[in-house]
């Protein structure tokens, strides 16, 4: 059976470097691309004031729009390499649901972006490649 490695993507070039790294690192793999939409993020959203359900819809359908362009470019890069590919696109929070998806599938592995957060800022908003690390029910590379 070949290996399945799942890709957490999000458009930052850290995304972008465990996507690289994945088909460099794993050529007869299964890649699968995974985006997260995070409610959370919809709601936090500019203009989103007062409840207003319009925007949050069309943020919503914003989100999902980009998520969707986001796992074409990487269904795109691993087409061009010749790398088998899959892509999902969740709803849910970002550490969960990917450690959801590699509870509830086959996938050997995960490889992640690290956005390199240090000290403060890595306490007070988290790192959701650590958490990943530490609950995931497979082995986990963190690029950096």
């Amino acid at each position: 059976m070949r290996d399945r490695i799942l890709v957490p993507v999000d458009g930052s070039d850290r995304a972008a470097d465990a996507l690289e790294f994945a088909f460099e690192e794993h050529p007869d793999a299964t890649i699968v691309g995974l985006h997260v939409i995070d409610p959370a993020d919809l709601y936090g959203a500019p203009g989103l004031e007062g409840g207003a359900m319009i925007n949050y819809e069309e943020i919503h359908r914003q989100s999902k729009e980009r998520g969707e362009t986001l796992l074409e470019n990487v269904a795109e890069k691993a087409a061009d390499r010749g790398v088998d590919c899959e892509t999902e696109l969740v709803v849910g929070r970002v550490a969960r649901s990917i450690i959801d998806y590699a509870e509830e599938n086959p996938v050997e592995q995960v490889v992640i972006g690290s956005h390199g957060r240090r000290g403060a800022s890595r306490i007070l908003l988290g790192s959701v490649a650590e958490t990943v690390a530490r609950r995931s029910p497979v082995p986990v590379t963190i690029v950096r």
